[in-house]
């Protein structure tokens, strides 16, 4: 017994110190990318300088965060692969976007998303979508960090309130340090950390159990676990892809697509998204659909994770069937997810209060550029701390009731802000009041489809008993419907009312189409802004694989078969793509003319 507890304190030390490191790597990206940053286009956008296979990656990681590894994990571990249909709709949505609009949000040629709603919608709805976007993203960075934190110390015994300020901390320095270089850069070396544990993990999977097995031996439907009627099931599937695709195609999500280079490498950059998020959605969820054919206890091993035990899926499978330090390879990963957003988040938040609120309202347009980066960084120091605030705030409370009200608040307003930004590139004769109007009407929808259209309201007017599931997934179905229909339909209706716009405005809204309707094209050949980002991105990947190589010879109870396996593929992943990055650094830069 004491053999037992002996083994498991040291392979939570490796664990824990496996995670130390990789927090102390990302910190080396943000010294790595100080100082690059010369005006406001740098920090915040990068200068629309970066290349497709960053942007790209960090397009995929901004749709990505530690529930994949969580609450979708401990859906898979329940449901099965129904939640991957979540996933397929983000890789729809990128796809889209490689397909129609990708070149046309970096063809925009702004700064933040919110100067091209200001120059699609005019001032007042500039001014509306900041106040309505940018404190929701404080909050909503706030409830993933707390719950990253929770799960951390379920598994590392570790302080919630070190978790997050440690964590929100680190993230603050790399957006403050590198701006959306840094940033950026992060990105891809955390894409590369997920996507080799994943990978890795369905391996173990595939050789240990075989990837047939757990499919036919899964417990329960794989696709309609307590549903009743499979047409409710198809439906909300449906919802579900149209939902992201509005996500990952509005105006005001072209922050992604900004940052790029040009208008190919935004087409590159969306269609590597998607095949990620396509990929993952067929990866991700075979390791917790693993962990329900091995019956195991999650209760049991997680017991401080209480009815959420479920969440702790993916990590009890990497924690049985995987070599040790795996475990610390894999809360890495999920630190990367969250980090992640939050560091886009954080840039993008900051960008938006420094060019449309600070530049046009508080300085009247007279800022200079080396002012806007001081009040960008300022604000960014103070975002991060809110969100640090906002964190600790609900690992405070003793219900959690508020953490619901936040997380309702977000999917309430989510959808109606979404529709006037994505038909804005789509519908051009539309009044300047119609975006702003259109999210308010959309709210009194959310809230009928919440409170008064219930499942149980529908229930007794059809005569069905609904499931637990289908209640909840039916919530999401009507509220859908009723936005495609009565929101979607009102911002059309708004088209009645358009008698031209002001003088001014309509030259703006002319510029502003003629501007997406024309391709950004950089010089042919690599540039030494290239260069730079491949060697810089290839060493850091040389660097972290390097170092995952190392790991089989940490002590293995079990020999170091699985370790090798384990360990080498992970790292030679990170390590492959290291190389082929600093090799194609070695050219010469185009010349100039």
């Amino acid at each position: 017994m004491e053999n037992e507890i002996a083994s498991v304190i040291f392979e939570r030390r490796v664990d824990f110190a496996l995670v130390a490191l990789y927090l102390v790597f990302i910190v080396a990206i943000g010294f790595m990318f100080s100082g690059k940053s010369k005006d406001p286009s740098e920090y915040f956008r990068g200068g629309g300088k970066i290349l497709w296979w960053m942007t790209g990656a960090s397009a995929f990681m901004v749709q990505f965060s530690a529930w994949t590894f969580t609450g979708a994990a401990g859906k898979a571990y329940s449901d099965g692969l129904s939640v991957a249909v979540i996933f397929i709709g983000n890789a729809v949505g990128y796809f889209v976007s490689f397909l129609l609009v990708a070149e046309i949000f970096r063809q925009t040629r702004c700064i933040t998303p919110v100067d091209a709603i200001r120059r699609r919608y005019g001032p007042v709805n500039e001014q509306f979508f900041t106040w309505a976007q940018v404190p929701l993203g404080v909050i909503q960075a706030g409830i993933w960090l707390n719950g990253l934190a929770i799960f951390t110390s379920a598994v590392f015994g570790v302080s919630i309130e070190w978790t997050i300020a440690i964590t929100g901390l680190i993230v603050m320095f790399v957006s403050l340090t590198g701006g959306a270089w840094a940033v950026v850069a992060s990105d891809y070396v955390q894409m590369l950390v997920i996507m080799a544990i994943s990978i890795a993990a369905t391996a173990f999977v595939a050789v240990d159990y075989g990837v047939g097995n757990v499919i036919t031996q899964f417990p329960g439907h794989l696709l309609t676990n307590d549903v009743n009627y499979v047409g409710l099931f198809v439906v909300w599937c449906l919802m579900s892809i149209t939902k992201q695709i509005f996500s990952t195609n509005n105006l005001y999500d072209a922050s992604r697509y900004l940052m790029a280079k040009d208008s190919v490498n935004a087409r590159k950059a969306a269609l590597l998204a998607s095949v990620l998020m396509f990929a993952g959605a067929f990866i991700w969820f075979l390791p917790p659909m693993a962990t329900a054919v091995m019956d195991v206890d999650l209760g049991a091993m997680y017991p401080t994770l209480g009815n959420k035990a479920s969440d702790a899926a993916y990590l009890a499978f990497v924690d049985i069937a995987m070599p040790v330090g795996m475990v610390g390879i894999m809360i890495a990963a999920m630190f990367s997810a969250t980090m992640s957003s939050m560091d886009t988040g954080l840039n993008r938040s900051a960008g938006i209060m420094c060019m449309n609120f600070y530049q046009p309202v508080i300085k009247r347009g007279k800022a200079s550029n080396a002012e806007l980066i001081i009040a960008g960084k300022f604000i960014t120091f103070l975002f991060g701390i809110a969100i640090i605030l906002v964190s600790l705030f609900i690992s405070s409370l003793q219900n959690i009731s508020l953490f619901d009200i936040m997380l309702q608040m977000g999917s309430l307003i989510q959808m109606p802000i979404l529709i006037p930004l994505f038909l804005a590139i789509f519908v051009r004769r539309v009044p300047d009041w119609a975006p702003w109007a259109t999210v308010i009407v959309g709210l009194a929808v959310s809230l009928v489809s919440k409170y008064l259209l219930t499942p149980d309201l529908v229930g007794s007017l059809t005569g069905i008993d609904f499931t637990g599931r289908e209640s909840s997934d039916l919530v999401f179905t009507i509220s859908m419907a009723l936005h495609l229909v009565v929101t979607t339909g009102f911002f059309f209706m708004s088209r009645l009312f358009y008698r031209g716009l002001p003088v001014g405005r309509d030259q703006e809204v002319d510029h502003f189409f003629e501007d997406i309707a024309t391709p950004v094209v950089s010089p042919a050949g690599a540039t030494a802004s290239d260069l730079e980002q491949r060697n810089k991105l290839g060493v850091l990947a040389l660097i972290y694989g390097a170092t995952i190589f190392l790991l089989p010879l940490i002590p293995q109870p079990g020999g170091r078969g699985a370790a090798l396996m384990g360990f080498g593929l992970t790292g030679g992943i990170v390590f492959g793509i290291g190389v082929l990055l600093v090799l194609s650094a070695r050219k010469a830069p185009a010349k100039v003319i």
